[in-house]
């Protein structure tokens, strides 16, 4: 009996050992900067010298903080365009590759190439590029007989919807997932219903669509979470700019901290974004049992 004692116990010191750099990382890499980032909340802090306990001071100035309700209302619009069209765009293509054929690995990885490098610096200057008054879109527009110049990230009405198209254009990731819920649809489902006489958008809409929407709802909570958190494209392309038009909240707080050297407002503004993205998830759970088959295959 000792001598399996021992031996549990020197399993057990071992899996200790194994484990203790992820929970070293853990505790140094996100519990303690957590913890520091809700006490700098409560602080004015400018990064030079050190935080001064203010209360809830840097809340209150968020509800007079132009800036704020601008970032958090282009933010929020920014989200719902373009996610919607993004999973759209990912289940008619995941739909036109369904079909297993000798080239369809090429285009699966073409597609999703995009998703890959898509939040990349790089991309996001190319994309800059394109929408240049003398960039590739507007010498595309002259080729086909257009003649004005349209300044694309100049004005406030087609700025934003640049940065909107990126964020559709790496649509591959939930492609894929998508594609891989299509492959696990059983071909029965559909050679019942074409026995029944059901047609190509009946079956869509009375088989596939049900099944998929668990895949759906994976895909809207992950995509909603990464729309919130937004910020390449906006620090990179436009920089907020025309007239705040594309001022993303992530871009804001990082001006706040690192620009004008208020930290404690920049964490009192990450933490009202953690909220902000809790209660986003918490109403997509809370809306989960109405729409989500949770039925299997």
């Amino acid at each position: 009996m000792n001598k399996i004692k021992a031996l549990v116990f020197k399993e057990n010191i071992s899996g200790i050992i194994f484990v203790m750099p992820f929970i070293i990382g853990l505790i140094c890499f996100l519990v303690v900067p957590l913890g520091i980032s809700i006490y700098y909340a409560f602080c004015d802090y400018n990064i030079l010298s050190d935080p001064v306990f203010v209360g809830l001071k840097n809340f209150k100035t968020m509800l007079n903080d132009e800036l704020f309700w601008k970032s958090l209302s282009v933010t929020i619009f920014y989200t719902v365009v373009s996610v919607p069209l993004k999973l759209i765009f990912a289940l008619i293509v995941a739909l036109l590759f369904q079909k297993t054929t000798k080239i369809a690995g090429i285009f699966r990885g073409v597609y999703y190439l995009p998703s890959i490098i898509g939040g990349s610096v790089a991309v996001a200057v190319l994309w800059k590029r394109m929408f240049a008054t003398d960039g590739t879109i507007n010498q595309i527009l002259h080729a086909m007989g257009v003649e004005k110049t349209i300044s694309w990230l100049g004005n406030t009405d087609t700025a934003i919807w640049t940065l909107i198209l990126l964020t559709v254009w790496q649509f591959g990731s939930s492609m894929l997932i998508f594609l891989g819920s299509l492959n696990q649809i059983p071909r029965t489902y559909y050679e019942a219903a074409m026995v029944d006489g059901a047609g190509k958008w009946r079956q869509f809409f009375s088989i596939t669509l049900p099944l998929l929407t668990p895949t759906i709802f994976f895909n809207l909570v992950m995509q909603v979470i990464n729309g919130l958190l937004a910020y390449t494209q906006c620090f990179i392309i436009t920089q907020g700019q025309p007239m705040n038009s594309t001022l993303f909240y992530m871009v804001h707080m990082y001006n706040e901290t690192f620009v004008y050297y208020k930290a404690g407002y920049g964490a009192a503004l990450a933490w009202v974004m953690i909220l902000i993205v809790g209660v986003f998830t918490a109403v997509l759970f809370a809306t989960k049992k109405k729409w989500v088959y949770d039925g299997g295959f």
